[in-house]
């Protein structure tokens, strides 16, 4: 009983720790946002809709945004001064899906609309993080049929949530050639930002309704497997797309026994292994960017990280090897989605589960 108390108690010491900096934790990403689009706002060229004070009405309406689809609509609403049309496309299992347009003749034909991003502006654009710009024969040809080719220049930028290219944003001048690339540029840095923020203000709030619950719902293993960070596209699922590599690891889980019907102290110890397992990848992520960054990029994590990693196993398995949380390995699963982002083969030939 004395033993159960310690690590309750420890628990909530943790908690209270993380609910404490995720005031400062926000400042320091709004911070990080002024810094990244100041040169931004600064080469944005003047005239109508382009201004400071435009961008900033703008910058607005995406922070007023309650949920992640809400600040994604509103990125799209602002694009209108800066382009005839635009469109966002989903980034899924390396396929690109239309979820929203603005400015087409007809907007509710880019829902579901596959783009092809093994070539020109759209592969750029994903496979370097970075925004392509040509001209309309640098797009994906079905598109430019689909919808009309433009007689301006077009732009694909990528919208990255936590380094991962979730979507990509695309505009275009339309016949006119009305396009400013500079304040969409600005636009989707700042949309992928807050939707970050949003992201810390909702986990935490879950931690905490779960930590004031004593008797809490066990939570899937699907979805801890899957992310931490909600997927403000998770709704969107087009026939076309195969499953994600996140998604298959939680349809297999889901099968696990640690999913299936348990008591409340069985459900309460899976739940707290599988937060325990994320601090502690959160913590060598935290103290090892460089590594992480290095390993995943050389495709030999496990080899760069070993001794953080296994000081962290023995540490789990220490609280959590001998309960009914070990059914899940959760340790594991988390390492992977955290470290290597659900793509086991960035661990190295030497990473053993």
């Amino acid at each position: 009983m004395a033993e159960m108390e310690t690590q309750k108690a420890v628990e909530n010491a943790i908690h209270d720790v993380i609910a404490s900096h995720l005031p400062s934790v926000e400042a320091d990403l709004v911070q990080r946002v002024l810094q990244k689009i100041q040169p931004l706002l600064q080469n944005t060229s003047p005239g109508t809709g382009s201004d400071a004070a435009g961008l900033a009405k703008s910058l607005t309406l995406i922070h007023a945004g309650a949920s992640q689809k809400e600040i994604l609509r509103a990125l799209l609403d602002s694009t209108e001064p800066y382009a005839a049309r635009s469109a966002l496309f989903v980034v899924k299992a390396g396929a690109a899906t239309g979820w929203l347009g603005r400015g087409f003749s007809d907007d509710s034909r880019i829902r579901d609309f596959q783009l092809d991003v093994s070539q020109g502006a759209a592969a750029h654009a994903l496979q370097s993080r970075q925004i392509a710009a040509g001209n309309a024969s640098e797009m994906d040809s079905g598109f430019l049929s689909a919808f009309a080719a433009p007689s301006s220049e077009i732009i694909v930028l990528p919208l990255l949530l936590r380094d991962k290219v979730a979507a990509l944003v695309y505009a275009d001048g339309g016949q006119a050639g009305h396009l400013n690339q500079s304040a969409l540029e600005v636009l989707v840095v700042a949309t992928g930002a807050w939707l970050e923020v949003a992201s810390l203000r909702k986990q935490s709030q879950r931690d905490m309704s779960a930590e004031s619950s004593e008797h809490a719902e066990p939570v899937p293993a699907a979805a801890q497997a899957a992310s931490s960070f909600p997927d403000p596209f998770a709704s969107h699922a087009p026939r076309h797309a195969a499953p994600s590599k996140a998604e298959a690891v939680a349809a297999s889980a889901e099968t696990a026994p640690a999913a299936a019907a348990m008591s409340p102290e069985d459900a309460d110890t899976h739940r707290k292994a599988q937060r325990f397992a994320r601090l502690l990848m959160d913590e060598i992520k935290l103290y090892n960017q460089a590594k992480v960054a290095e390993g995943r990029k050389n495709r030999d994590l496990y080899d760069r990280l070993k001794e953080d990693i296994e000081k962290s196993r023995a540490t789990y398995m220490k609280r959590y090897g001998s309960t009914v949380a070990s059914q899940g390995d959760y340790f594991s699963v988390e390492m992977v989605r955290s470290l290597a982002e659900d793509d086991v083969s960035l661990m190295g030939a030497n990473f053993r589960r």
